[in-house]
């Protein structure tokens, strides 16, 4: 069974893992104050952008529906097909080396307040298991104490409450991959009719209810790879919580030391982690803030200054001069700038609402029929938009002689629809002057240019096309 007995944070080993490897439960104790307010409705805010982005149309298309049936990527308004996600490089370079900047800066801030697993774990199910288990003491009285009746009411409570959680977070993941109409009816359906789409959202609800009903902070502690990549992103003058050790110190009674610190242990018991901040910056610390709020609630009471845990530098905390703008800010926010502002220039260039290519046809390069020398393609366009469009192939500034056949009507494209059509082109012996380029040009709902494509015309030698004297 796992322990749960008080146990104290030291730099040698994990806190949440025992001597023998068992799993030390923690159960953070509730705290108020400025921060947790602040990361509380954050936190609400991000869970309500989760829920509500596949209701959102942008465009005809949800605010982000990953359509991999059809292969069309609807993201915030853009809509891409596989041949244009190369873009995405740019994306998630542009937001990694800009996370990359931030953490430079103020450290773990993501961790603590956007992350989604915090999100998840700080705002639904630990609320649920303080709603139905009551605050930090209370639930490791419970979690000590013989299964009777009313604890077995509780654990089911709480565990069917975590079921239909994760169940939800589930079923809106896979929104973002199923449209919320089809999810509706395969709801509805037999669940053996849509066995791939039942399996993956079974078993995601099973490690969701897993992951926040037993492994908790585990996760952030043992598995998280952007945590282990804090100590090579940080440094002297990043902002981090930490302890301000020559105010607190020594630590005692009030009245009865000169340090700030009366080691209450207020700021270990609010711990989402176990970790005791006055130890240092350590590994696990997810900048969630909780103890700052906790030790400024304790310095009010004794009438001290607030500010003995704080956001602030290791220099900072030491009394030294502290440096914002260092060399490897100004490096990750040069890199994170270059991969957003191409993924700007491609999105605007590339990621447009139709998709265009031209081929030549197969057989061969060119025909000479009587008068006419002609060049046969092939072209596909794409509607990538969530409703219907008109387009129109022309040549583009053609030179003398040069005319277009078999594809200059009207084409009217479904949503998300496609067309394939065969162009010729043809232009008279006499007009004829050599192989050269010719541009077409797609419209769509007339004087719109969707896209121009330069192509070769191949033909004969004009010399041989000339009648003999």
């Amino acid at each position: 069974m796992p322990s749960t007995a008080p146990k104290k944070p030291n730099l040698d080993s994990v806190t949440t893992i025992n001597s023998d490897g068992s799993h030390y439960v923690l159960h953070p104790a509730d705290v108020r104050g400025r921060f947790t307010s602040m990361r509380r409705v954050f936190g609400i805010l991000l869970l309500a952008v989760y829920v509500l982005l596949p209701w959102i149309p942008i465009n005809g298309a949800p605010a982000l529906f990953l359509d991999v049936e059809n292969r069309r990527f609807h993201i915030m308004g853009l809509t891409l097909i596989p041949q244009d996600l190369w873009v995405m490089f740019f994306a998630i370079t542009g937001l990694g080396f800009s996370l990359f900047c931030i953490t430079s800066l103020l450290g773990r801030l993501w961790c603590g307040w956007a992350c989604p697993y915090t999100v998840f774990l700080e705002h639904i199910f630990r609320r649920i298991e303080r709603i139905v288990d009551g605050d930090g003491p209370a639930r490791r009285k419970l979690d000590e104490a013989p299964w009777t009746m009313n604890k077995i009411v509780k654990r089911v409570i709480k565990q069917t409450l975590y079921i239909v959680c994760a169940a939800a977070i589930a079923h809106v993941f896979m929104s973002y991959f199923v449209s919320l109409e089809r999810l509706y009816s395969y709801v509805k359906e037999d669940p053996l009719a849509h066995a791939t789409v039942f399996t993956f959202v079974t078993v995601l609800t099973a490690i969701l209810w897993f992951s926040f009903s037993m492994f908790r902070e585990q996760f952030c502690v043992l598995m998280c790879p952007y945590g282990r990549l804090q100590s090579a992103l940080t440094d002297d003058d990043t902002i981090v919580i930490g302890y301000d050790e020559k105010r607190g110190e020594p630590r005692g009674a009030k009245g009865k030391t000169e340090g700030a610190c009366i080691d209450c242990r207020r700021c270990i018991n609010v711990c989402p982690t176990g970790i005791d901040i006055r130890n240092g910056l350590q590994l696990e610390c997810i900048g969630c803030a909780a103890c700052i709020d906790a030790c400024d609630e304790i310095m009010e009471k004794v009438d001290q200054p607030k500010g003995l845990i704080r956001y602030d530098s290791l220099n900072g905390l030491q009394h030294k001069k502290r440096r914002i703008l260092r060399p490897r800010i100004y490096a990750y926010a040069a890199l994170g700038l270059l991969g957003l502002s191409v993924l700007g220039v491609v999105a605007g260039t590339r990621a447009r609402p139709y998709t265009a290519e031209f081929s030549r046809m197969r057989g061969a390069p060119y025909y000479v029929d009587g008068s006419m020398v002609r060049n046969h393609y092939q072209f596909r366009v794409l509607n990538k938009r969530n409703q219907p469009a008109s387009v129109k192939l022309s040549l583009c500034n053609p030179p003398a002689g040069y005319t277009l056949s078999g594809a200059d009507q009207t084409i009217e494209l479904p949503a998300h629809g496609e067309t394939k059509q065969t162009a010729i082109v043809i232009v008279p012996h006499g007009q004829y002057q050599g192989a050269g380029e010719i541009t077409f040009r797609i419209e769509a709902n007339p004087g719109d240019v969707v896209f121009d494509e330069t192509v070769r015309f191949l033909g004969p030698d004009p010399r041989s096309l000339r009648k003999p004297e």
